[in-house]
């Protein structure tokens, strides 16, 4: 029996559209949708267990993976089977997470776990712009306890116009690529890169993407509706005592008020609110601390959290004592490694990143390899955060999701700066060694300076910086405060990072945890953040304000050479023998690859050494070389035959022609040693291809004065 089917669509203007659809597929899951656009297909599945897990937390998991076969393909590798997600799956995965994670219930507990696939791939579809989407509506359709509605979409703009989840081609023409998760009333979350442009352009932007996701909300409430919208399950929340958050409260309040008004540092400030915390849990007795249980930990959290809020909004000041626009103090430093291509120290704070610049050719590309997208970076950034930067010890289990994300967004923020002519494969690595505060941001700055020491042209330096919101819905009040500290991540209504140059924005990151934020706050937050990244940006550049002329001594130098395809199989030899021992002989690294649109062979010459370097520069001319029909060429004498000598242009070394006896001189030459012997340098006339003799044909005699006519008979 065919399944009742229900579907919604979403008009996206010029033509497009969206459909959700749900009853034919995956009816066992708590709730399943189909999101389609094109001839692109995800699907959504939802599943949360019906008892509470015994920890203190959401155990949600957001998976999204891209199926091979969606876009007619086998999988790379030996194993012809998808296996762990790629970077680009991963970094949709957080983007889908970030949004939805914020609305369960803060006591709901129950193992959930959201699965997002794509089925069919249509290359002028973006899928993960539609997956947000999709998890809100398989959410929607099932009994889970969920706020309200949501949706995510990208925005790009081309020639001035606005445009909802563009093409890959209108976004590679396009200045802005952000994507932006929002409800019908509040925007939540917004992550994108953009070509240097405003505090108020980008506002502009969130704005057009938040009136095309309150259509997309509506359309998961119609699709619920009319599937016949389940009643909320019921669980086992956590257990509340007013009296007791009262007591504790007052307990606590006050004195953590005092410590934070301190402005100590990190480790002070940790040590005096755990003393604080130890005094009110000795307080009770040893039966009432195990009545309670976890609820004594959770309402002195409650308590920290309000007294901190309030000094900041009351009197302006922030846990280590610094005002609300205030930077921490900075220091830099650049040519830290000495063995490395470049490098450099960012310091701010109690936040340090080391970043490290490597150059390559073309080879060491970043190969990105997904169903609906393959291609390559020659500019990538990765970002390392190991457990020691904070102070502990913990199991490391491989690249975190986090990591990637981070690297993901200081990678955008810079790569719109590397010019593209660059002929290097350029990998930046940043490795946090202190964090309290952004190391993302401070990962920016160190890269800027790490690029710029190595030797890249870097078009403008880029800066980076870390802010949040205090706000207090009731009394009107709200701070915005600058370069937070890890802390103030957690206890704050708002984190977004903002990085760019001195002209404009090139990347951005935020989580809005406030309802209703106001555009007016919103731009004030910007404006204050265009402030701080000056700041930093002109701390940057006291250290290094521009690009070192040249790369390092002890880093390769890189030159590119095209050639014609015709001469690409000389180049590389048979069995790759030319260009093996040419590699050998000059210490050098050469890629060959072809541009198919000027149908050339592009050669990079990667080495230490300019003797070696030039060395190859001189082998590629001499198997180019190609000499002009009437020119005349010096060329030496390198091996004598009965019939003639074999002569090398001296210009292209290598490139033989023969020289025959009877284009010698003008006079009958029974012997070639008559006139030329081994190692002579002389001129040649060059007359092209010989059609009698089938070969190129030189001559000498042709410089030379043609005699008179009745001596040449009387010879």
């Amino acid at each position: 029996m065919i399944p009742k089917t229900f579907k919604e669509v979403i008009d996206l203007g010029d033509g497009r559209e969206i459909s959700i659809e749900t009853g034919k597929l995956a009816k066992q899951a708590h709730g399943s949708v189909v999101v389609k656009s094109g001839n692109s297909m995800l699907l959504c599945t939802v599943v949360s267990n019906y008892k509470q897990s015994d920890v203190d937390f959401l155990p949600l998991t957001v998976d999204y993976r891209e199926k091979f076969a969606a876009a007619g393909r086998y999988p790379g590798g030996f194993f012809k089977r998808e296996a762990r997600p790629s970077d680009g799956e991963v970094l949709t995965m957080r983007i889908v997470d970030r949004v939805l994670r914020p609305l369960f219930p803060k006591d709901y507990h129950a193992e959930t776990q959201v699965m997002i696939q794509l089925m069919s791939h249509d290359d002028d579809v973006m899928p993960d712009a539609m997956a947000g989407l999709a998890a809100s509506a398989a959410i929607q359709l099932s009994d889970i306890p969920f706020e309200c509605a949501i949706s995510e979409v990208r925005v790009g703009r081309v020639d001035g116009e606005f445009i909802i989840n563009p093409t890959r081609s209108q976004l590679a023409e396009s200045d802005i690529d952000m994507m932006i998760g929002a409800s019908a009333d509040s925007v939540m979350m917004v992550e994108g890169e953009m070509k240097e442009i405003s505090e108020e352009e980008m506002t502009e932007a969130i704005k057009f993407a938040h009136e095309a996701i309150k259509k997309q909300c509506e359309a998961q409430i119609k699709l619920a509706e009319a599937f016949g919208k389940k009643e909320t399950r019921t669980y086992d929340g956590e257990r509340e005592d007013e009296a007791l958050a009262k007591q504790i409260h007052d307990l606590a309040y006050d004195k953590v008020y005092e410590v934070a008004k301190a402005g100590s540092s990190k480790a002070e400030r940790s040590a005096a609110f755990a003393e604080i915390k130890e005094e009110i849990t000795a307080s009770f007795s040893e039966e009432e601390q195990e009545e309670y249980g976890d609820l004594i930990s959770k309402y002195y959290s409650k308590a920290e959290k309000a007294a901190v809020r309030d000094l900041t909004l009351n009197e302006g000041l922030r846990l280590d004592g610094r005002k609300t626009d205030e930077i921490r103090p900075i220091w830099c430093e650049v040519d830290y490694l000495p063995s490395v291509h470049g490098s450099s120290i960012f310091t701010r704070g109690e936040t340090q990143a080391l970043a490290t610049v490597t150059l390559g050719t073309s080879r060491e590309a970043n190969q990105i390899d997904m169903p609906s997208f393959e291609g390559e970076e020659t500019f990538y950034l990765h970002y390392n955060f190991p457990p020691f930067s904070t102070g502990e010890a913990r199991p490391i289990r491989g690249t975190s999701r986090r990591e990637i994300g981070h690297g993901n967004l200081a990678q955008r923020a810079l790569k719109g700066m590397i010019p593209d002519n660059c002929p290097y494969t350029v990998r930046v690595v940043s490795e946090i060694l202190e964090s309290n505060g952004s190391s993302s941001m401070a990962t920016v700055c160190a890269g800027t300076m790490a690029i710029m020491d190595a030797g890249v042209q870097l078009i403008k330096p880029v800066s980076g910086i870390a802010m949040g919101l205090i706000s207090d819905a009731d009394s009107g009040k709200y701070a915005v405060l600058s370069d937070i500290l890890g802390d103030e991540d957690h206890l704050g209504d708002m984190d977004f990072k903002v990085t760019g140059t001195a002209e404009g924005i090139t990347a951005c990151q935020m989580d809005i945890k406030v309802k209703g934020l106001s555009y007016e706050i919103l731009i004030k937050a910007l404006q204050q953040a265009r402030a701080g990244r000056l700041h930093i940006l002109e701390k940057i550049t006291d250290t290094i304000d521009q690009p070192n002329e040249t790369v390092k001594a002890h880093a390769p130098k890189m030159i590119t050479r095209r050639i014609p395809n015709e001469y690409i199989g000389s180049l590389i030899g048979p069995g790759g023998k030319v260009i093996q021992e040419l590699q050998k002989e000059t210490n050098t690294t050469i890629v060959i690859n072809e541009d198919p649109v000027t149908e050339e062979g592009i050669v990079e010459i990667l080495g230490t050494d300019q003797e070696g370097i030039d060395k190859v520069l001189a082998k590629i001319d001499a198997i180019t070389f190609k000499p002009e029909k009437g020119s005349v060429y010096e060329v030496k004498v390198i091996k004598l035959l009965d019939f003639g000598a074999v002569v090398e242009y001296t210009e292209a070394p290598g490139n033989e022609v023969l020289l025959h006896i009877s284009e010698l001189a003008w006079e009958r030459t029974n012997n070639v040693t008559d006139v030329v012997n081994l190692g002579d340098v002389i001129d040649v006339k060059y007359f092209g291809f010989d059609p009698k003799t089938r070969k190129e044909k030189v001559s000498r005699k042709a410089l030379l004065p043609r005699p008179p006519r009745e001596q040449k008979n009387k010879e």
